[in-house]
């Protein structure tokens, strides 16, 4: 019997409009209505996951910059881990010798030195990956998480990393040169203690080496008395696997990379369609 659901947001939960569908909604309800956890495990900062979770009219506990935080449905922070200034610093040199645009996430807020570029960033990604959706409207969205003031501009990531209780969560860098991303992973291999991953091709997601989706769901459930059989899982790219591995019930996307769906149990509709209310409602169902 199920009794703990960890969701992926981006290409699982969410839909190509960013948004948690009206069927999801009801299905997460449903289940919660049912007394099963409903918790979302992401790489995105709190402060975003609110945001989405405050429109859809959800509260749930969340697993946060891909395992680096936990945070209860009140968001308070359970559990943290990240990474210090001085490996921070020699992260940030090598994007900044590429000349990659990236992101950083810490205990204060997300963090970049170029707002043009992020929104360019996300306008590539996006269209790329949904060809029919509105340029203007994925540009609008993207200037939102400015707007909302979800990411902050600074001139400069030095005075973040002299403080002495400097906490980066995770470095988030994109680019369409998918051979320019595998040189720069490649490179980052030379920098102890931190862990390369990433949710989408276009994307790299750096972390500390133990903060990983899979290590934060095992100690959620661990806290809760739940156990990992009885725990599902959903997700659709590689910073998902870690706890797609351990979960008794695993479920990939229908759009999810091969290599993920290789490792789960089962595979639901995309997230266009419903993917993880299907799954919710086969799962209470007791199929």
């Amino acid at each position: 019997m199920i009794k703990c659901i960890a969701s992926d947001m981006d290409g699982t939960l969410l839909n190509a409009n960013q948004e948690i569908s009206e069927v999801t909604i009801e299905a997460i309800k449903a289940a919660q209505e049912k007394g099963i956890d409903f918790l979302v495990a992401t790489g995105r900062a709190y402060n975003e996951v609110r945001y989405v979770l405050d429109k859809a009219g959800l509260e749930c506990p969340a697993i946060c910059v891909n395992g680096g935080e936990i945070r209860d449905q009140k968001g308070n922070v359970s559990f943290s881990v990240g990474l210090d200034g001085s490996t921070s610093a020699k992260i940030t040199k090598v994007f900044e010798e590429i000349n990659m645009y990236f992101e950083l996430y810490t205990q204060d807020g997300t963090y970049t030195t170029d707002r043009e570029k992020g929104i360019q960033a996300i306008v590539d990604i996006y269209h790329t990956a949904n060809p029919s959706q509105d340029v203007e409207e994925i540009r609008s969205s993207a200037n939102e998480r400015f707007e909302q003031r979800l990411i902050h501009v600074i001139d400069d990531y030095a005075p973040i990393f002299e403080k002495a209780d400097c906490h980066v969560y995770k470095f988030l860098a994109f680019s369409m040169d998918e051979d320019l991303l595998i040189e720069v992973s490649e490179r980052l291999k030379s920098i102890d203690g931190i862990e390369v991953t990433s949710s989408g091709r276009n994307n790299l997601e750096i972390m500390h080496y133990e903060a990983k989706k899979g290590n934060a769901l095992k100690r959620y459930t661990e806290e809760q008395g739940i156990s990992l059989a009885d725990t599902m899982a959903l997700g659709d790219n590689y910073n998902d696997m870690s706890m797609l591995k351990i979960a008794g019930h695993s479920v990939a996307m229908g759009n999810a990379e091969q290599e993920v769906k290789d490792v789960a149990k089962y595979v639901t509709a995309i997230n266009d369609e419903d993917g993880v209310a299907q799954a919710i409602l086969r799962a209470l169902e007791g199929k």
